[in-house]
């Protein structure tokens, strides 16, 4: 039966949704489960709650060696967090002394930024082992910044895609706000991860994007909202994160209160999911039971589609090789792909929106820049790349924004590549 290789299972708690969407499929019933971190009682944590969710239905390893766990995979999860919650704290702190606010920081933006150059050094190391050891395996890729990190590991190993769930959320939330079942409707959305549009929105052939168009003074606080009543499409993640990845709205505090966006809110989510773990941990310790309700990720999906052949339709991130054709060449998009048999097929959609087009590429630019920084070696990109994010350019001086590079780059240390650390 096929070997699926989870990396980062510490991360616990989506460990256990994705065991938990795994098991539902009973023609994967038997599949090895092999589980790598580098933290022991992580790891310990993780292997207990995947015994329990699985039960006779896979074969559970745990294994602090990575390459070990890779050995003959036919599927690799990855979802590391490097630096962990004290990283993150740093990609706030620090800005947040130059007056530079932020909501997530973990896809463009300078927390973005930072947070991919820490996570770089580790897709060198795990490109390296997969080549090693199971150059065909399929990598589905759930680290964040997801685009960053998938165009990173594009020339590195043969097969990756990345995976977000916000497409599907989005669309969730949609069919909620206008009262139709989920089951009802059909929509096709593009751009660029966190930053994607949804560009139909339908059921059987009348357009819903009208039904938005309401009156409602409260819905009207949402980003989101405010976004889609501007551009004319919705897009495809939460209001703390869009706010972030345009210049109009996180230095001006009217904008702040009008839309109620919640500076620091990764910082809180952060340290909700530290208690999860715990108390998980001081469950499975204790023998108590688990919740092992599924959480309709792409990733089992698409092993199921790949093992048994069902085609299904789930979105990807990709590299742009003529998908969207007003972004550029080359770059990292989220579009419909096809799972089946065969693999992930991505769908081209053509010319987005111009409006829309014109902020993916502000996006894109931050991305381009941040990996040409590692794999040049050249820290002035990295201070590019500051320079030209929409939140960062807006909120802060030159002189500014290079000082707090500088910082940034002594806090973090040996986490970033060689070649970019402070001499």
């Amino acid at each position: 039966m096929k070997k699926i290789v989870f990396v980062g299972a510490g991360s616990v708690v989506f460990t256990h949704g994705l065991l938990a969407d795994l098991v539902k499929f009973p023609e994967l019933h038997g599949m090895r489960i092999a589980l790598h971190d580098i933290d022991p009682e992580r790891l310990q944590v993780a292997e207990a709650v995947a015994r329990r969710i699985t039960g006779g239905n896979a074969t559970v390893t745990a294994h602090l060696d990575r390459r070990e766990a890779l050995e003959g995979a036919d599927f690799v999860i990855n979802m590391v967090q490097v630096g962990g919650y004290d990283a993150t704290v740093v990609d706030f702190e620090i800005p947040a002394r130059y007056g530079l606010r932020q909501t997530i920081a973990d896809t463009i933006g300078t927390g973005g930024v930072f947070r991919a150059l820490r996570t770089f050094p580790l897709l060198d190391a795990l490109a390296d082992d997969i080549n090693a050891v199971c150059p065909d395996t399929l990598l589905l890729n759930y680290t964040n910044p997801m685009a960053m990190n998938v165009w990173y590991l594009s020339g590195k190993v043969r097969n990756v895609v990345g995976l977000c769930h916000s497409v599907y959320w989005t669309m969730r939330g949609l069919a909620d706000l206008v009262s139709v079942p989920y089951e009802e409707i059909s929509y096709v959305a593009a751009g660029v991860n966190h930053q994607a549009w949804v560009l139909r929105f339908e059921r059987d052939g009348e357009d819903l994007y009208p039904r938005l168009d309401v009156e409602d003074p409260q819905l009207r606080r949402r980003v989101r909202i405010d976004m889609y009543r501007r551009l004319g499409y919705y897009p495809t993640e939460t209001s703390e994160h869009s706010a972030e990845y345009v210049p109009w709205l996180m230095h001006h505090d009217s904008e702040l209160d009008r839309l109620r966006i919640p500076v620091g809110e990764y910082l809180r989510v952060s340290e909700e999911n530290l208690a999860e773990y715990k108390r998980t941990r001081d469950l499975v310790r204790g023998g108590g039971e688990l919740d092992i309700a599924g959480t309709d990720e792409y990733a089992p999906q698409i092993i199921h589609s790949v093992v048994t052949g069902t085609p299904r339709v789930v979105y990807g991130n990709v590299v742009n090789d003529g998908l969207i054709s007003n972004l550029p060449q080359g770059c990292v998009v989220e579009v419909p792909c096809v799972a089946d048999a065969t693999g992930v097929r991505p769908t081209a959609v053509g010319a987005l929106p111009p409006q829309c087009a014109a902020l993916n590429r502000a996006y894109v630019s931050v991305n381009e820049l941040t990996v040409r920084a590692a794999l040049e070696g050249d820290p002035r990109h990295v201070r590019h790349a500051l320079m030209v994010d929409p939140n960062t350019a807006a909120s802060l001086t030159v002189d500014d924004i290079w000082r707090m590079a500088d910082d940034l780059t002594r806090a973090h240390g040996d986490l970033l590549p060689e070649a970019l650390r402070a001499r």
